[in-house]
């Protein structure tokens, strides 16, 4: 069994229920604000899973190489080695508002001092990376198959956050993304340079650096607050009813677009779908094949007030890896990367977006791509290990542009050494349904 709790403050247990589910119960007479999700308000009767646990609190269990190494550590001699147990190892420190604690322990997340600067400047990507997993894994209570860690950065020049009173323990400031070369070459620059386009495009990208190697990406927490708390989280698998094993379900349409709509105020809600919009334009732009569920989220700081769209986060070019990379959710029912009339159509019809504001949107994300394929170009030619990742995401890029946002540029020309404006064959390559995406 364990303890949950939002905001600091204990909020009921969660417990195994049968052979395979779960069962969360509220405290008697709980405040609606200490509702553990939005999808879960507080009432008298359990909420319960019949298989698996309920998705808040599947939302942030580890997944990839680093649940393996913490199932390895904590595993009993019989081998087993539950949703439950992991997140009874990771939930004191995990994205969002929720933690979780062993059902007679009080809330403690103190999590270590690790110098932001070191990370950047560390000469040695494989040792830095053993380090940091090795002492931060179990205060990593973060999804995702690519390895990435949960740490308290030094409060020095190489960040933004500040160092702030302590709620309940001394919790992480920054999320390190690692990459390992044999599986998934440059993936810290690729996705350092994606939340540059994303930057260039308008959107609200949290504070981000490149390891001076490339082999890490350090991001601020977008979830803490100037207090040191931190706000709420839920990604839209939760929104969706879903846990992390079906968040490459369902269209874009439904799952993404309607259910944004109605998880936002209606106060904010024609800005974020607009956000929303211009995100999924970025995505297609880039032929990023992994923008799943878990890679959109909404934020608010009351579980019962007004929620937003959570910055961006998990933008990659999936291309450079995966040859004619389709989508990971469908539009229209297919998997096929759009074309611009059928971005146009989305836009008109889950966006109530305009016809003009819609080619400023796709302008607009084409000269994002444009003015940074210049600092991919540089990057890669002089200082990544792996130069031909840099090519694949040029190529990629340039297809995005031309077929998706119907846009040459003669940058494109230079900078990718393909000829602008040439279009993809239409057939793409279909994803078989057992092969697993990186993020």
């Amino acid at each position: 069994m364990l303890r949950v709790w939002t905001d600091s403050w204990h909020a009921g247990f969660l417990e195994r229920h049968g052979n395979r589910g779960a069962t969360f119960a509220y405290e008697p007479e709980l405040a609606t604000a200490r509702a553990v999700s939005v999808t879960m308000p507080v009432r008298l009767a359990s909420w319960n899973a019949s298989s698996g646990l309920l998705p808040i609190f599947d939302m942030n269990l580890p997944e990839g190489g680093l649940r393996a190494r913490l199932s390895a550590r904590f595993a009993s001699s019989s081998g087993s080695f539950d949703d439950i147990d992991l997140l009874a190892v990771v939930g004191r420190a995990q994205i969002g508002r929720m933690r979780c604690s062993a059902a007679d322990a009080e809330l403690s997340d103190d999590v270590p001092f690790q110098s932001i600067d070191e990370i950047i400047k560390a000469r040695r990507g494989g040792e830095l990376s053993e380090h940091l997993l090795q002492k931060f894994a179990v205060h990593s209570g973060i999804s995702g198959m690519q390895p990435k860690v949960l740490v308290r950065g030094l409060p020095d020049q190489s960040s933004s956050v500040s160092e702030q009173p302590s709620h309940g323990g001394r919790r992480s400031t920054h999320i390190v993304k690692l990459w390992d070369s044999a599986e998934l070459p440059e993936l810290a620059a690729n996705e350092y340079f994606c939340l540059c386009a994303a930057r260039k495009a308008g959107l609200v990208v949290p504070g981000f650096q490149l390891s001076d190697n490339g082999h890490a990406l350090v991001i601020e927490r977008f979830d803490l607050k100037a207090d040191g708390s931190y706000r709420g989280f839920e990604d839209f698998c939760v929104l969706n009813g879903l846990t992390s094993a079906k968040k490459y379900d369902g269209g874009y349409e439904t799952r993404l677009f309607k259910r944004a709509s109605e998880f936002i105020e209606v106060e904010g809600r024609r800005t974020a779908l607009e956000r929303l919009f211009r995100l999924f334009v970025l995505n297609c732009a880039l032929r990023n094949g992994d923008a799943h569920l878990k890679n959109f989220g909404i934020i608010y700081d009351d579980v019962v007030g007004p929620a937003r769209l959570a910055p961006v986060y998990d933008l990659v070019t999936t291309d450079a890896y995966i040859p004619d990379d389709p989508m990971a959710l469908t539009l229209n029912g297919s998997i096929f990367w759009p074309d611009k009339r059928a971005l146009v159509v989305l836009a008109q019809s889950r966006c109530d977006i305009a016809t003009k504001e819609i080619g400023q949107i796709l302008e607009q994300t084409a000269d994002a791509l444009c003015d940074v394929m210049a600092d991919v170009k540089r990057y890669f030619s002089e200082v990544a290990a792996h130069p031909e990742i840099g090519d694949r995401m040029l190529n990629a890029w340039e297809t995005g542009i031309a077929m998706s946002l119907e846009r040459s540029d003669p940058r494109m020309l230079l900078l990718s050494g393909a000829p602008a404006g040439k279009k993809p064959p239409r057939k793409q390559k279909r994803r078989p349904k057992a092969a697993p995406k990186r993020q």
